[in-house]
C-alpha cells in the first residue's frame, strides 16, 4: 500500500467518523452503513414500554436499526482491520500502531454487544413473556443499547485521533520528498 492510498483510505476513514459523530450529536436518522447507531437512538425513544399502543412496531424499527449498524460496523471494522491496520504497521511509529492493536480489539467487545442486542430483541419480539418481565428486559436493554452507542462513539472519536496523527506524519514525510 502506497502513501497516496493510505492517505485515501484515511480519508475515507475519517469522513465515515464524522458521520458517525455528527448524526449521534444532531440525532439527525437517516439509516446507512455507518451513521445506523443513530437509529437506535431515535428508536429507543420511540420504544417506552407502558406508553403508546403500537410497541411491536416500535421493536420492529429498533429491530431493523440494529441490524443496519451491525451490517455498516461490519464492512467499517473491515477495512479498519485489514488496511488501515497495514498501514499504520508499515508507516506509523511503534505507540501509533500499537494505539490502533488496542482500539481494534475493541472491535470484538462492540460485535458482541450488538450480537447480544439482537437475541434479545429477538426473544422479545418472540412473545411468550409476562408483561412484566417483557417491560423489565425492554428498559434493561434500552439502557444498554444507550450504553453501546455511547461506546461506539468514544471508539470513533480515539480512532479519530490516530488517523489524524497519521495522517499528519505521512503529510510531513510527503513534503520531505518534495
Amino acid at each position: 500500500m502506497e502513501v497516496e492510498e493510505v492517505l485515501a483510505l484515511i480519508e475515507e476513514i475519517i469522513e465515515e467518523h464524522k458521520l458517525i459523530l455528527h448524526r449521534v450529536r444532531t440525532l439527525d436518522g437517516a439509516i446507512n452503513d455507518v451513521s445506523a447507531m443513530l437509529e437506535l437512538e431515535r428508536a429507543k425513544e420511540d420504544f417506552v414500554p407502558g406508553r403508546f399502543g403500537d410497541q411491536r412496531r416500535a421493536l420492529e424499527i429498533w429491530q431493523e436499526s440494529i441490524e443496519a449498524l451491525d451490517e455498516g460496523l461490519q464492512a467499517h471494522f473491515d477495512r479498519e482491520e485489514k488496511g488501515l491496520l497495514t498501514a499504520f504497521e508499515k508507516y506509523g511509529d511503534r505507540m501509533l500502531a500499537s494505539a490502533l492493536h488496542a482500539l481494534l480489539h475493541e472491535h470484538e467487545e462492540l460485535r458482541d454487544r450488538l450480537t447480544k442486542s439482537k437475541v434479545e430483541m429477538a426473544e422479545l419480539a418472540a412473545g411468550g413473556l409476562s408483561r412484566g418481565v417483557w417491560e423489565g428486559r425492554v428498559w434493561g436493554l434500552r439502557v444498554y443499547v444507550s450504553h453501546t452507542r455511547n461506546l461506539l462513539e468514544a471508539h470513533a472519536k480515539s480512532e479519530q485521533e490516530l488517523l489524524l496523527t497519521l495522517r499528519r506524519q505521512l503529510e510531513e514525510r510527503k513534503k520531505g520528498k518534495d
